[in-house]
């Protein structure tokens, strides 16, 4: 199996969930050139973003070329320490990844 692109950290604290999540990714605009060839290089950033908690959406995003390479989000959303929470992006390639952890699992 491919490693994951993304880091997944939980935790629970009175009621509440903390999720930060880190996703290794380019993020590329396709407005930078290639200082070596001059040539643009091309496109490719994080379209869609979306982080369940037992199957249900609690953040959905869409995003484009102005997020940072290797994006990093932190929220917190109310839950209990029983959640399975699952972090899933799509990019403009057609390229995905997803990951699943249980609150508080390492």
């Amino acid at each position: 199996m491919a490693k994951s692109t993304i880091k997944l950290r939980t935790k629970e604290k009175g009621g509440k969930i903390q999720v930060k999540a880190l996703i290794t990714h380019p993020m590329e605009t396709g407005i930078r050139k290639n200082k070596k060839t001059g040539k643009k290089i091309p496109a490719h950033y994080i379209t869609d973003l979306e982080v369940t908690a037992n199957g249900k959406p609690v953040i959905t995003a869409e995003w484009s070329g102005s997020i940072s390479k290797n994006p990093f989000i932190s929220f917190k959303y109310a839950g209990s320490k029983s959640d399975s929470v699952t972090l899933t992006w799509k990019d403009n390639t057609g390229k995905s990844d997803s990951l699943t952890k249980k609150i508080g699992e390492k």
